[in-house]
C-alpha cells in the first residue's frame, strides 16, 4: 500500500467526510447470504466505522485498518467495539474467523499482494470460512490521493481467487455509478 493519506489525522478526518453518503448495506446483504448470523467476521479496513456498524448488527464484529489513526478514530467511536491494528498483506493475528469482509480495501494491494492476502485468509478463516471483498470495477491501477489502486473485472478476480477459494459469486453492483464495482463472495476451499 502506498501513500500517507490514511496514515494522517487530516486524511482520516477527509475520508471520513468523503465516505458520509456512501451505503453499503446491498454489499452486506450479499454476505448475508453466506455467513450465518453470529459468525465472528473479520472487517480489513474498517475506516470510519460504518461497514463496521451495520457489520455487529447481524455478525460478531471485529473492526481492523492498516491506519493507527483509523484505529484510534474507531475505538474512540465505539469504545464497546475490538479493533486490531492489521495489515491487509500480512494478517498477523492469532485470532480465527468465520469470515473476512474487506469493502474496497483489497484494491490498494497490487495482483501478487493480493496472493499472498489470500493465502494469509487461508491461515486466520476456520473451515468453510466466507469472504466479500468489493473492487472498483475496470482495468490498469492509477494513483488516487496518493493511494494505488488496482481495477479488477470478473476474470481477473476469478482468478485471483481460484487457488484457495471456491467462487460463489462475482458480480457487478453500483456504488456511485452503474456498473462501477464488483464483489466476489467465496468459500475456503477445504
Amino acid at each position: 500500500m502506498e501513500g500517507t493519506y490514511y496514515l494522517s489525522k487530516e486524511g482520516v478526518e477527509d475520508y471520513v467526510n468523503m465516505a458520509k453518503e456512501v451505503n453499503s448495506e446491498p454489499l452486506i446483504e450479499k454476505l448475508k447470504e453466506h455467513l450465518a448470523p453470529q459468525s465472528i467476521l473479520l472487517e480489513l479496513g474498517s475506516g470510519p466505522g460504518t461497514d463496521w456498524r451495520i457489520l455487529s448488527q447481524t455478525f460478531t464484529a471485529v473492526g481492523s485498518d492498516y491506519s493507527m489513526e483509523f484505529v484510534k478514530y474507531l475505538k474512540r467511536n465505539n469504545p464497546a467495539g475490538t479493533f486490531l491494528h492489521l495489515d491487509a498483506i500480512t494478517l498477523d493475528t492469532f485470532l480465527r474467523f468465520d469470515g473476512v469482509y474487506a469493502n474496497k480495501v483489497m484494491q490498494h494491494l497490487t495482483d501478487d499482494e493480493i496472493r499472498r492476502s489470500l493465502e494469509k485468509h487461508t491461515v486466520i478463516l476456520n473451515k468453510g470460512g466466507i469472504i466479500c471483498h468489493s473492487y472498483w470495477k475496470g482495468e490498469g491501477d492509477e494513483i488516487f490521493k496518493g493511494l494505488f489502486v488496482n481495477y479488477q473485472s470478473e476474470e481477473t478476480l476469478q482468478a485471483l481467487y481460484e487457488e484457495h477459494f471456491e467462487v460463489l459469486k462475482v458480480e457487478t453492483y453500483k456504488e456511485f455509478d452503474e456498473g462501477d464495482s464488483l464483489v466476489i463472495i467465496a468459500k475456503l476451499k477445504s
